[in-house]
């Protein structure tokens, strides 16, 4: 029961849900950006490209090799598929790349702009609330110097007053 209690709490943790949507939506905006390099960059790019897209450029190392037929139909030597390296592939791929990184780039730097304006009001409104607090402690501090002030005040005069009722009180006695 431990382990799935424990399962339980790893699902429910916000980090894990943030990160399954992330991964989702990723999914899905790196399908948006090959459909943008494919049906749109690439023809635009063909039009610059002999063969009319990127897909087109390639190096043939060996080239295809049809199957050989008799008359009868019957196959007499089996054929081989091109292979090739595909360059105009290749660019797609890496034009998706850095699409999808500029854009990852312009999210993060919008997300930590908000996260530093958050943070920056934050600070200020904690230095605010120390600078209040000090403020107040610094009152509350007076405030107890001047009544320990009337207290000392107090005590020389009832000193003074218990001096001078001695003093009365010896003359009297006289």
């Amino acid at each position: 029961m431990k382990f799935f209690e424990d399962f339980k709490k790893f699902i429910y943790k916000g980090n894990v849900v943030d990160m399954a949507v992330g991964v989702v939506i990723g999914g899905s905006f790196g399908k948006i950006v090959t459909g943008l390099v494919n049906y749109v960059i690439n023809p635009f790019i063909g039009i610059f490209v002999k063969s009319g897209n990127l897909d087109s450029l390639k190096t043939v190392i060996h080239p295809a090799v049809p199957e050989t037929v008799d008359e009868l139909g019957n196959v007499i030597a089996a054929g081989s598929a091109e292979v090739a390296i595909l360059w105009g592939t290749w660019l797609q791929t890496i034009i998706d790349f850095l699409i999808t990184a500029f854009c990852i780039f312009i999210v993060l730097r919008i997300l930590t702009a908000t996260k530093n304006k958050l943070e920056a009001k934050k600070i200020a409104a904690e230095a605010e609330a120390k600078k209040e607090a000090d403020a107040k402690a610094a009152a509350e501090k007076a405030a107890a110097a001047a009544k320990e002030a009337a207290f000392n005040e107090s005590v020389m005069q009832q000193s003074i007053l218990l001096t001078e009722i001695r003093d009365l009180l010896k003359e009297g006695k006289s």
